[in-house]
């Protein structure tokens, strides 16, 4: 049987970029690149979103109601299309930091236990 491959940051980051996306809308409209940049900024740059990942997730999660989008016009005056957090798109923000937060919990009693 062939060993499992290892995770990659982008096969790590899949189950938390929908998290990442609420939480930099919850500021208010951001078009995808202005979430790309804010997600950088707040990460101190240890997180760089790829469009290959950020466009779909947008789109999956507009399908899902938790975002909407509109066009307008960007800082530099380029058409761009915002998304804007949903009442729905809250509750999945705070359903999905609460079950984050407990796995980074329970991970962080894991990694700290010491030898009985």
């Amino acid at each position: 049987m062939p060993s499992p491959k290892p995770e990659s940051k982008a096969d790590l980051l899949k189950g938390t970029l929908d998290l990442l996306i609420l939480k930099a809308l919850t500021f208010g409209p951001r078009h995808g690149y202005g979430i790309a940049r804010w997600l950088e900024e707040s990460s101190r740059d240890l997180l760089h979103i790829e469009e290959g990942s950020l466009y779909p997730a947008l789109s999956r999660m507009e399908k899902r109601g938790w975002i909407q989008s509109e066009w307008g016009s960007s800082e530099t005056n380029r058409r761009a299309k915002y998304y804007r957090l949903t009442a729905s798109g809250r509750g999945q923000l705070s359903s999905q930091a609460q079950g984050w937060e407990r796995l980074v919990e329970a991970m962080s009693l894991v990694l700290h236990k010491k030898q009985a």
